[in-house]
């Protein structure tokens, strides 16, 4: 990258123009979305089941089937976000956690990577739902919420990535990251 112009700075989203330098030297202008990233957490109990929130989301036009996640803050980390959602979304902490490698949502026009994360030994506690938010807590077996996710009913991207990747985990898969 040799220049960069800021188009928009919101709240969430920035958007700069950048000129790409390709690998094989040519260059033109990219419109990019930067954002802070997220967490998303597969919180599955002691029966096997996974957590899941019916959410609704107005950009989809309706109700999604997502894992708990959220916004990275700027001087968290990655899996102090991954704590802290689940505990404001759902009520839940966990004694044992394990990444599960991170994503990326859209990267031919987002900047942002998604950290996914395994939580097992689950507690229940109260939530802390943001005023922004609707969303209903519901558990399904894991091997159930995988195959929505291969059917589609789960269409959330993070989600279904993360059911499959922490359905491996917990069959003895290692985890790996973007790129892997």
């Amino acid at each position: 990258m040799t220049r960069s112009q800021l188009l928009f700075q919101g709240e969430v989203l920035t958007i700069v123009e950048e000129e790409v330098r390709l690998p094989d030297g040519r260059r033109f202008p990219m419109q990019i979305a930067h954002h802070p990233g997220g967490a998303a957490v597969v919180a599955v109990d002691a029966h096997g089941r996974v957590c899941l929130l019916r959410q609704y989301r107005h950009v989809a036009g309706g109700y999604l089937w997502e894992l708990p996640a959220g916004k990275l803050d700027s001087a968290e980390p990655p899996a102090a976000t991954a704590r802290r959602e689940l505990r404001e979304e759902t009520g839940l902490s966990a004694r044992h956690w394990r990444p599960l490698g991170t994503l990326y949502s859209s990267p031919g026009v987002f900047a942002e990577v998604i950290h996914l994360y395994l939580a097992t030994e689950l507690a229940a506690g109260a939530s802390d739902q943001q005023a922004d938010e609707y969303i209903e807590v519901h558990w399904l077996d894991l091997d159930q919420a995988v195959r929505w996710a291969g059917d589609g009913t789960i269409s959330d991207a993070k989600t279904a990535v993360g059911l499959c990747r922490a359905r491996q985990a917990l069959q003895g898969a290692p985890a790996r990251g973007a790129g892997a």
